[in-house]
């Protein structure tokens, strides 16, 4: 009897100091981590068949090409688990390899500029229209990860909670910086509707 009201007292105190809210917020940020992945891998998906029908009509575009395949792979062959989040050097390059995707495939997009019959080809078409969606995607996605994060390292910070949060070793994680946030925050330019310029002979 004597040790079951000691287990029920410890689960009380466990409870008044935070221990559940720190379970909630760090499988909120999980969850919104997830999510950020999915999006990733969802654009990572579309690249080569953007890649290949771009090739079909601009064949001269091989640096443009091999970029675009050069940043795909940084980013795959970075292993984007749940404890990335909680590692900032790794946390970092993920963002830098992203980042670059993103650049790499904005060139590949400007490309598209100088082609108007790849401009009206129904399956580059269907394309941008699936890559403007995952880009949509992943800034929502990436919003939801930044409010949790910021939910789940204020609670680890506050007193009393950073105490149980130091005792079972919760640490602040890593967020999207500022200077990240604005580089990643508009999307590629995906919008081929305006007249293009003659196409390279």
């Amino acid at each position: 009897m004597r040790t079951i009201l000691v287990l029920i007292a410890a689960l009380l105190g466990l409870s008044g100091c935070g221990y559940n809210d720190i379970q909630r917020t760090d499988e909120a940020t999980k969850s919104a981590w997830s999510e950020v992945l999915n999006q990733y891998k969802r654009r990572a998906d579309l690249i080569p068949n953007l890649v290949n029908t771009v090739k079909a009509f601009a064949t001269q575009e091989q640096q443009v090409f091999i970029q675009v395949t050069e940043a795909r792979s940084r980013v795959g062959a970075i292993r984007a688990t749940p404890e990335l989040i909680n590692d900032p050097a790794a946390f970092k390059r993920f963002q830098d390899a992203q980042a670059g995707m993103t650049s790499a495939l904005s060139r590949l997009l400007v490309v598209a500029e100088n082609y108007p019959q790849l401009k009206s080809d129904q399956n580059f078409r269907d394309l941008q229209a699936q890559l403007e969606g995952t880009e949509n995607r992943i800034a929502v996605a990436r919003n939801r990860y930044i409010k949790s994060v910021q939910e789940y390292n204020v609670l680890v910070r506050q007193f009393p909670v950073n105490l149980t949060a130091m005792v079972f070793g919760y640490q602040v994680k890593a967020n999207f910086t500022v200077e990240d946030e604005k580089a990643i925050a508009v999307p590629p330019a995906v919008d081929f509707s305006k007249s293009a310029a003659p196409a390279k002979q």
